[in-house]
């Protein structure tokens, strides 16, 4: 069974999708239709931005999304059996599954970035690489520090990423050390993802979700929240709701996909991170490849 996998923030890079552009139609037409629904011409800074303006919020998730999406419309078999997105990615993975149209997908993409990008600015935090250490320590850890902070991205064994309010991400990466973590990076990024401290972005978030129309997706896809597969239009708007606050479950829905039969991983996008997260993860022959 085939997965289609789609990445999140971390992926993009100077001229993305910009061969893409030039060699294909549907490609050509879906970034011009994309700098028309944004207002900005989003496909100069992918195509000739430098890797700083591409690190923009508003432009950064949107890009990736367009990159993920095209490539994906743009195989002439695209027949998954399963899907899933990290992070930002699972709006891509919705969107190739048919339960979002392209253009509701990006709007939606859009409205998230900038909620985001406001909360990041309202309570400043971050994040924090935890490596070598069980998740069980991890989440012990953090619910010991004072302060917000908690376990966000569960990548794979031994690879989890804390979020939180800077001070308490700082102490817990101490302790964690302390524990026995072989590295606890505070990492470069402008805000405490998937933690609490993202509820205001949640909250705008809502208000376009309810916008828009989400229609059963041609295949289960399998959600960062809970990790399992779901069809249902109205539970995928209610865990894509609280991904933004909830941690995402990668290491989980890798392995759930795997139980389910999945043994073909495919990564539709920039980049080649969740590649290498099913490679660390899986525990039995399956075929890796990216587009």
């Amino acid at each position: 069974m085939t997965v289609y996998m789609f990445p999140g923030q971390g992926s993009q890079f100077p001229g993305m999708a910009k061969d893409l552009y030039e060699s294909n139609p549907v490609a050509r037409q879906m970034l011009d239709r994309a700098d028309e629904i944004l207002g900005f011409p989003i496909t100069e800074v992918m195509f000739h931005g430098t890797a700083e303006d591409l690190k923009q919020t508003k432009v950064t998730q949107p890009a990736i999304f367009l990159h993920s999406v095209i490539l994906a419309k743009c195989q002439p078999e695209f027949r998954p059996d399963m899907v899933a997105g990290h992070s930002l990615g699972e709006f891509s993975a919705l969107v190739a599954a048919g339960t979002l149209d392209f253009e509701d997908g990006l709007r939606l993409v859009a409205i998230r970035a900038n909620a985001m990008q406001k909360a990041c600015d309202k309570v400043p935090g971050t994040m924090a690489a935890i490596i070598a250490l069980p998740s069980e320590t991890i989440e012990k850890v953090c619910d010991e520090v004072e302060g917000v902070v908690v376990a966000a991205n569960y990548n794979c064994d031994g690879q989890v990423v804390i979020s939180g309010e800077r001070s308490a991400v700082e102490e817990a990466c101490a302790r964690l050390k302390e524990a026995g973590a072989k590295r606890a990076l505070v990492l470069p990024v402008g805000g405490a993802f998937h933690s609490p401290l993202m509820q205001p972005a949640a909250e705008e978030l809502a208000a376009g979700i309810e916008s828009v129309t989400f229609r059963e997706p041609v295949c289960p896809i399998y959600q960062n929240v809970t990790a399992l597969p779901v069809t249902d239009p109205a539970q995928i708007k209610a865990n894509l709701l609280a991904q933004l606050t909830s941690p995402v479950r990668w290491t989980q829905t890798v392995k759930n996909m795997i139980a389910d039969g999945a043994d073909r991983f495919i990564e539709s996008g920039p980049g080649k991170v969740l590649q290498g997260l099913v490679a660390k993860t899986a525990t039995v022959p399956v075929t890796i490849e990216g587009l």
